[in-house]
């Protein structure tokens, strides 16, 4: 017979194991792939992946699927959006990752705060995406035409651990039907907003936050500095929408909970 302390115990060590299995395995394994429609319904949609916060170690199942997802969907384009790799000894295997990962489709990426921290050589990891149809924007814009429509693209250095300039990143700008810009931290969207300005913003993509990467049913014991008062999902700034993803690798602890990796293809 059990004891009513026996009783509790095993349902004590059985949580734990619970949240251990989550936490180590299932949320960091497993990926939510998420759509979001912003489209104006008249136009012909133009698909966009965000992929964020990669912390490339080395190529895994995990990745190998996320790369055939992605050409499932076969998107317009593909951006990163910063923390993408954190050495310079994995740039080898993070160009063949990207090798998967269908060369015609086209690609824009940014710097996060640990591309610096983690000294990656910026001019060899331009170079690698250089190398699959991929730019990297540093405080440049760029403007691409899909699907008759033109697009401009804004991508802005790390907030900080890089030097982030708006007003020189959208500097000589064509502005055309959609005006979109990647910063990885999402509390630099709030300097963007307070910046004098006279171009249309329409979509901001961050990342950063992990969703908080471990939350406990609501308390986040840590958010770190860049994320603003921005944990996840979409935000509406009534000049522009701000999104930020929670991303698909991990930092510092090996871990996840309640923040499962997600990457998001939105309908523009």
């Amino acid at each position: 017979m059990i004891t009513r302390r026996k009783f509790i115990k095993k349902g004590i060590l059985g949580l734990l194991g619970l949240f251990l299995l989550d936490s180590l395995w299932f949320e960091k394994s497993f990926v939510k792939w998420k759509e979001i429609d912003l489209r104006n319904q008249s136009q012909t949609p133009i698909k966009l992946i965000q992929l964020s916060d990669l912390h490339f170690k080395g190529i895994n199942r995990k990745l190998k699927k996320i790369a055939e997802k992605i050409n499932s969907l076969n998107p317009d384009l593909v951006v990163f959006t910063g923390d993408s790799i954190d050495s310079d000894k994995y740039l080898r295997n993070f160009d063949l990752f990207l090798k998967l990962i269908d060369p015609q489709i086209r690609k824009f990426a940014i710097t996060g705060n640990w591309e610096y921290w983690g000294n990656v050589s910026i001019e060899q990891l331009r170079n690698v995406y250089a190398a699959n149809n991929c730019e990297l924007l540093i405080n440049e814009n760029r403007q691409i035409n899909v699907n008759d429509r033109d697009i401009s693209i804004i991508g802005i250095d790390d907030y900080i651990g890089g030097s982030a300039n708006f007003i020189k990143a959208y500097k000589n700008i064509k502005v055309g039907d959609k005006t979109i810009v990647l910063s990885h931290c999402p509390a630099y969207a709030d300097i963007i907003k307070n910046t004098e300005h006279n171009i249309s913003i329409d979509l901001i993509l961050s990342g950063h936050t992990h969703g908080g990467q471990i939350n406990l049913f609501g308390f986040i014991p840590f958010i770190p500095q860049g994320s603003g008062e921005y944990i996840s999902g979409l935000y509406d700034k009534t000049t522009f929408k701000l999104y930020v993803s929670k991303g698909v690798g991990t930092s510092i602890l090996p871990i996840r909970f309640g923040a499962r990796s997600e990457i998001t293809m939105f309908n523009l």
